[in-house]
């Protein structure tokens, strides 16, 4: 669904959403060749975990207070963890090939994610002087590796 631009919700407006929204396309799509005995197996996990990231997004970005916010964003970065780990087990498993394209745009999906997580962490952290408790407590977020 595209809107104007002055009629799209806060969510819509966002990179990292968009991003999100494709990365579920690319998944229903993959999933769609997964064998039947994995309908209610792998299929469900991975639709799952992708439907969370823009799920989680568009939420957060609905909530009223950027604590809340950044929770759902962490939220929607599990899922994408999640989601990653589930498309390597596919490969692994050979349900699918790896995508080039798909890996690409998880990566950008990352990148956009934690970067909007510590755009809002340092915008609240200037309010307040204790660490938030949503902080990635791994040594290097930019990366997911």
């Amino acid at each position: 669904m595209n809107r104007d631009s002055d009629k799209q919700r806060p969510h819509e407006r966002l990179d990292v959403w968009r991003d999100a929204m494709s990365l579920v396309e690319s998944v229903y799509r993959i999933t769609a060749g997964f064998p039947d005995s994995e309908r209610l197996g792998l299929t469900a996990q991975l639709r799952r975990a992708a439907v969370g990231v823009p799920s989680n997004i568009a939420e957060g970005a609905a909530r009223r207070s950027r604590l809340e916010y950044i929770r759902f964003l962490s939220m929607a970065r599990g899922s994408l963890s999640e989601m990653d780990t589930q498309l390597e087990l596919a490969h692994r498993l050979g349900f699918a090939e790896r995508e080039p394209a798909i890996a690409d745009l998880l990566d950008r999906t990352f990148a956009r994610l934690n970067a909007l997580i510590r755009s809002l962490d340092s915008s609240q952290r200037s309010v307040r002087e204790t660490p938030s408790p949503y902080e990635s407590p791994i040594p290097n977020p930019q990366s997911h590796a």
